[in-house]
């Protein structure tokens, strides 16, 4: 088949090329970056450069396609710490600009990578940007199919708690304690989207994808292991506590209101309803797995 996959070559974008090649499929990835042309293309894919702001560009490059896989991140509309960008709007904007190529080229199947939270229109803080762009996807004719992929808080994510751990020798949120939740690794989503590829599409239908189920304390336990400190705790402060840090380090408002609303919903459970009424089988990389690749990380940053 005839793929298109937004994203780049991230952890997620990486593995999926890889594995879609390897299955004889001519793949095109799109990327921002010029320089990651010779990468794309030495996995044995076509490099698309271009923007995905630019729906035009979007259009021409996803003509011709069986699927397209379509995400987005917070990344892609400007950095944590410029107080000026309204991210959720830049991701809606996002969001449209896929709807309008995916009519205008007159694909019929796409592939979204959505998040947990994604069925809430509220109370699921920063996440509330998936749910945006779903509402936009789901507004497509009905003749285009799409599988909506939820996957659960990515173990990478755990890669911004290395600076704090430095400075404090202790993990830092809003929730926390003994009630387990649901994780992810980037190479589980990249094999269920490649999966989800190659399996008959109809409809609209929703897939959530987790790797692992461990408490706040079981990730500080096993990560401490990793580090060379057994003794690592994940301490619970107020939400009130924590915002008023991130906003005095210079944190986006926007970014730092949403995180501590979508963390508060994590204690609360709240952001996990829909996913244990259509729970998983889980995926093979375990925490225990992933806390090796986060000791490598730990042990390459920079000192605090």
């Amino acid at each position: 088949m005839n793929i298109v996959l937004t994203g780049s070559l991230g952890n997620i974008g990486k593995p999926l090329t890889k594995e879609l090649v390897e299955k004889g499929h001519s793949v095109t990835v799109i990327s921002s970056s010029p320089e990651r042309q010779k990468e794309i293309e030495s996995f044995g894919a076509k490099a698309a450069i271009g923007t995905i702001e630019d729906a035009g560009f979007l259009s021409a490059t996803f003509k011709g396609a069986d699927i397209v896989y379509l995400m987005e991140t917070l990344d892609a509309a400007g950095g944590f710490f410029d107080p000026e960008v309204d991210f959720i709007d830049a991701i809606s904007r996002i969001g449209r600009n896929y709807k309008q190529a995916v009519e205008q080229s007159g694909v019929k199947r796409v592939v979204h990578l959505s998040s947990i939270g994604a069925h809430m229109s509220e109370g699921n803080g920063i996440l509330v940007f998936h749910y945006n762009v779903e509402t936009i996807l789901k507004q497509l004719p009905d003749d285009v199919s799409i599988k909506f992929m939820r996957p659960v808080g990515f173990y990478t994510n755990t890669f911004a708690l290395i600076r704090n751990i430095k400075a404090q020798g202790t993990i830092i949120s809003n929730y926390g304690g003994d009630k387990k939740e649901p994780w992810v690794s980037p190479l589980d989503i990249a094999a269920v989207v490649a999966e989800e590829m190659e399996t008959p599409f109809a409809g609209r239908t929703i897939r959530y994808i987790a790797s692992d189920e461990v408490s706040p304390n079981e990730i500080a336990a096993a990560l401490g292991e990793a580090i060379g400190m057994p003794g690592l705790k994940w301490e619970v402060i107020p939400d009130a506590k924590l915002l008023g840090s991130w906003l005095a380090a210079g944190m986006n408002a926007q970014v730092a209101n949403g995180f501590v609303e979508m963390q508060a919903s994590q204690g609360s459970g709240v952001l996990y309803e829909d996913y244990y009424r259509h729970q998983p089988v889980l995926g093979k990389v375990k925490v225990k797995d992933f806390a090796k690749d986060f000791a490598a990380a730990f042990s390459a940053a920079e000192s605090i």
